[in-house]
């Protein structure tokens, strides 16, 4: 059984959004044709932050997107305030509407707490962390193949595909799916190099 993840296509990263990924649009064409070429099911993780989230540099007094901060313990990037529960930011790009979603998992939904991967929250507040609930729906499928494109390269595509990969699923991440914030210059690439040195298939 084989699944697609399509990480936070949303329009808050897209073009005018208010943490736009450069060129997001580009993986439209490519996400919508992997999702032609018969997957057993089709997942999409969703971003989904209460109004006023740790994760945001306004809630940070002196503070700018981008600047790297401790929070509850671990290293924290700020970013402007996206993807708030009830925004229009926060919805799926329409195009995403041609594809039969079986099921959303919405993640950062925690104010004190951020959510890169699909799969777990940052805290990780045991071994694995806290759930979003997706590895458990993927393992009561028997789906043992995963495909992840989306947004962004280096932080919620990258943190997706690792934790399935290091879960157990063969994972691959479709490159021209796939676009990166690259807050310094080289970082979707030094991702997909780091992913792949991981096991994880980038086609």
């Amino acid at each position: 059984m084989n699944a697609l993840i399509l990480v936070d296509i949303q329009y808050d990263f897209c073009t005018g959004g208010a943490l736009a990924v450069p060129d997001a649009e580009a993986i439209l064409p490519a996400v919508l044709a992997e999702a032609k070429t018969g997957y057993d099911v089709i997942v999409a993780t969703q971003d989904f932050h209460p109004a006023g989230h740790q994760s945001f540099a306004r809630v940070h007094p002196d503070q700018k997107p981008g600047d790297f901060i401790s929070l509850h313990g671990r290293p924290q990037v700020l970013w402007p305030d996206h993807c708030v529960q009830g925004t229009r930011g926060a919805a799926f790009h329409d195009a995403l509407a041609e594809i039969p979603l079986d099921a959303v998992f919405q993640k950062g939904t925690d104010p004190e707490v951020d959510s890169y991967s699909g799969f777990f929250d940052n805290g990780r507040g045991d071994e694995r962390g806290p759930s979003t609930g997706l590895d458990a729906w993927l393992k009561a499928r028997g789906v043992t193949d995963v495909t992840v494109v989306g947004l962004a390269t280096d932080y919620c595509v990258k943190a997706t595909a690792v934790d399935a990969n290091a879960l157990g699923y063969r994972t691959t991440v479709l490159k021209a799916g796939v676009r990166g914030v690259n807050l310094q210059p080289g970082d979707s690439e030094a991702a997909l190099a780091g992913m792949a040195s991981a096991g994880i298939t980038i086609r």
